[in-house]
Order: structure tokens, then sequence, then C-alpha cells
């Protein structure tokens, strides 16, 4: 172990307000150089707010995907998993209340002609208000304007906005328009028959995965024999036109979530939404999350098919932000369908009577679970870069950067490194990844210094490194080292493939 060790995590360093920001932007960059997550159609300038997972991102993506997916249906006997297709009927969207009501308060600024989401022009005030030193007027703001926006007050966020002399980013003025709603759908054509109707062949892009489980509930329910109280899962893309979508992979116009509706008896929703919003959390921690990371945050304003809502938020480098909600969505949704359908979506209780109550048809309540995979990504990502320097026992300095993912979601679990490139080492190591590859991920680095590809693999964010020497030759034992304490052990070949799959477990 290093004489004395120096931890630089991310977001820590509450003194220097500038720190956190500079430290985004280091973990941005670092993306980018260890194949985590490129800029969208980089080589012809980007497409903005449209991100691409590489080598490593899109791993260990899937490895979060994969952990929540068990949780979900592998964990739980009453909860199953589809995967509805991204295009709907367009009338989906009518009966779920999108056509008319998913809009968010939008201005633009007349000089630049550039539009901003009300909420988020006024949140970059107050964080630029914070960062001065302002941190009771940053409260104020903010306060007044989540109370505006409960009410759908848009001319008390225009004064809002006119009073604090609020600038463009652009033009630097306060030119603003009137506050008017801007509906958030990507919508395109259908088939390839031009029509004179434009809204014939108009069909939507999902801008969420829930709707894709309501319609197919009598389908779930019938084929799965699925008794209330049961869940829906799914994973998948949605499709938003954010005016405004930035902080990295945050807010995107095209991400992927992860959703489960849990379908109850009309009266014990609020049991299962505080079932859930407590199950949901201990999952995150699960995850490596700090629980003094998370929090709790109820709705000021309840969506119009919810009788109860709060977020779990998550203290990201740029602030506490939602990273998963749980809401009470009653029986909204699927009655909604029932209408615009003309089709009976009633379940049919037989356990009823088990409670002194007659055998009934009823509407499900439901309470839904959805959280963003790629903020959750964002999530590890950022808990997990670290800047380490040491003092070394000669009393010179060595650091380093490092991914300290949790072992059992890092996009590779281990790295075989043959000392040298001769005398047999790399005939071993081959021997050992073929022996390990079909378990779990495994990477071949021949190249360069020891120390070098030890660099490497820890700003990968690799837990485990095995190293084939001249001493395996002789006793068949290799040298491990431990990605976040540098620990190096000798154990015996044969041991490497079990060890790694007990600290992953």
């Amino acid at each position: 172990m290093p004489a004395l060790l120096i931890f630089a995590p991310m977001a820590n360093e509450a003194n220097n307000p500038a720190s956190p920001a500079g430290r985004f932007q280091e973990l941005i960059s670092h993306c980018k150089e260890y194949g985590y997550i490129f800029q969208s159609s980089e080589i012809y300038d980007g497409l903005a707010a449209v991100y691409d997972y590489g080598q490593n991102g899109a791993q260990l993506k899937k490895n979060i995907r994969d952990e929540w997916w068990k949780s979900m249906t592998q964990m739980h006997d009453n909860i199953v998993g589809i995967d509805a297709a991204i295009f709907m009927h367009p009338t989906t969207w009518k009966a779920s209340g999108h056509v008319d009501n998913f809009s968010d308060p939008m201005i633009d600024n007349k000089d630049s002609n550039k539009r901003y989401r009300v909420d988020h022009l006024i949140e970059g005030f107050a964080d630029e208000q914070l960062a001065i030193g302002n941190e009771q007027l940053a409260k104020e703001i903010l306060a007044s304007m989540d109370a505006l926006l409960a009410k759908d007050d848009y001319t008390g966020l225009k004064n809002l906005i006119d009073e604090n002399k609020i600038k463009c980013a652009i033009s630097k003025t306060c030119n603003w328009t009137d506050v008017r709603q801007f509906n958030l759908m990507f919508s395109t054509e259908f088939g390839a028959v031009a029509s004179d109707n434009p809204d014939e062949n108009k069909v939507y892009l999902r801008p969420e995965t829930a709707q894709g489980i309501f319609v197919n509930f009598l389908n779930v329910q019938k084929t799965g024999r699925m008794k209330i109280p049961f869940g829906i899962a799914q994973t998948g893309k949605a499709f938003r036109n954010e005016i405004v979508a930035r902080q990295f992979i945050f807010r995107m116009r095209e991400f992927e979530q992860m959703e489960m509706q849990f379908f109850v008896r009309p009266g014990t929703q609020m049991e299962w939404y505080n079932y859930w919003k407590d199950e949901r959390k201990k999952w995150h921690e699960s995850m490596g999350v700090p629980a003094e990371k998370l929090r709790f945050h109820d709705h000021v304003k309840l969506a119009h098919y919810a009788d109860a809502a709060l977020d779990i938020e998550f203290e990201f480098p740029f602030g506490w932000k939602e990273l998963e909600g749980i809401h009470s969505r009653t029986d909204f949704d699927l009655k909604q369908h029932q209408e615009f359908s003309k089709k009976k979506i009633q379940y049919f209780d037989n356990d009823l009577k088990e409670d002194g109550k007659p055998y009934g048809n009823y509407t499900p309540f439901v309470v839904e679970t959805s959280v963003g995979l790629d903020r959750l990504f964002l999530t590890i990502i950022s808990l997990a870069y670290a800047e380490e320097k040491w003092l070394k026992e000669d009393g010179s300095e060595d650091s380093r950067v490092v991914l300290k993912i949790p072992a059992k979601i890092a996009p590779t679990k281990l790295a075989i490194l043959p000392l040298l490139k001769k005398d047999g080492l790399p005939e071993i190591a081959k021997e050992l990844m073929n022996e390990c590859k079909s378990a779990f991920h495994c990477f071949y680095e021949e190249k360069d210094a020891i120390g070098k590809r030890y660099r490497r693999m820890d700003a990968i964010g690799t837990p485990f490194c095995v190293t084939i020497d001249h001493q395996t030759k002789e006793d068949n034992t290799v040298t491990i080292r431990y990605r976040d304490t540098m620990v190096q052990e000798r154990i015996s070949l044969s041991e490497v493939k079990n060890r790694v799959l007990e600290k992953i477990s």
C-alpha cells in the first residue's frame, strides 16, 4: 500500500465552487478517451444532445440494465418483462394525454432566436448565483419557480425572468417572448404512400415506455395467468424533443428507460407506493450508490394521472437531480385506453372472496417505478471517477486516474497481462484467457511496461489484473492485483477464475 493516499473523488470539494464543474468536464473527457461515450456523428461535428456509447460504455450500460432486469423479473415471482415496439398506434398517445398535455413551458429570446425551457433557464441563473455566493437569492428564485410551475402561472414565470434580468447565453439580452407550451414528441410518417392529409399517416416516436405496458396488460395477464398484485417490466429507448438538453448524458433527446408498472387492487395503492419507494432506494444502494447521496423529493405539482409522486434524487456533480420516479398513477391509464379503444380492460379478481368480498371485475390501480438508464450510468461513473495522489516510500509523488466501478458491473472484470511477449508467457496467458472468458469479460494485453498497463486498466475500471511471469512457469502461481487498493497477491494459476467469480458475485 502507498505510504500516503489522497483520494480526490468528484464533487467533494465544496470549498471550491469551480471544482465540481471542472471535474465533470474531466469526467466527460475521460469517458471519450477510454471508450465509454462519444459525441454522436462526431466526424460531422456532432449532433446536439445525442451520444454514442463506446465499447466500454456499451458493456457497462448492458451490465446495469441486466442487474435491473434480474432484480425485477428474476428476484420477484410476480413481475414479468416485455419488449414493446417503439412505434405505437397514434391513438395511444391521444388516450394517454401526450398529444394534448405533453408540453413544457418555453420562452424564446427575440435577439438570438434561441428557445429555452423555462425551468432550465431559471435553474441556470440560480446556479450562477450560487457560484458567486448569492445562496439566498438562488433559493428564493427556485422556490418561486416551483410555486409558479405548480399553478401553471406563465405570466408569473415571465415576470420572474424579467425581474431578475435573466439573460440569454447567446445574445446576452433580456428581450424575451411570452412563456408558452411546446410539445416534446417527435413525429414522423408511417408508410410509403403520401397523403393530402398530413395527420393521416402521422406516428410518434414514443416519449416513454410505460404505454407499451398498459396496452399489453390483458395480453400479459391472460397468457401469464398473472394474479393481482403483479408487475410488468420493460427497458427500451424513448425520445423527447428537449429544447435545452444539457449536462452530458443527463438529459438527451434519445435515451433509455427502465420501467415497471405494478398493478394492484384499488385502495391498496399507497401501501405499494411506499413499498416500492423504499425498495428502489435500497436497490440503488446495492449498486454502490451511498445512502447520503440519495434523497426523496415529493412532487409539488402532481401529474394529471397521479395521486402521489416523488423522485429519488442523486447528488450529481451539478447538484441534486432526479434519478428515478415513483408514481401512483391510479387507474387513469387503463381506463383511458379502455375508453379510446372500446375494449374492456379489467381484471376479474377470484381472491376477493377470501377477504369476505364478492367476486368482481375492476380496473387495477398502478404504481410505477421509472429510472433513466443513462442517468444511472452517469451516477455510477461519476461516483467511480477519482484522481489519486500518494507519496511513495522514497518520498516521490505518484498518481493515477481510476474508475472504481463496482466489480459486478465493471465492463471488463479481468485483465490478463503476460510480463513479456516471449519465453512461453503469452501462451500461458492465453490459456487462462480461454478458461475465463466464458464466465466473465476478460482483456488480454502484452504491450508496454507492466506499470503502464496497470494504469490503463485503472483508468478503464478493470477491477482485477493478473500478471504472468517467469515464476509462473516454475510454480504455477501468478500475481493478482486489486484495482481499488493496488494490493498485489500471489495465488495459484488454477485459483484465478474462482477468485474473480467470488469477488463479482
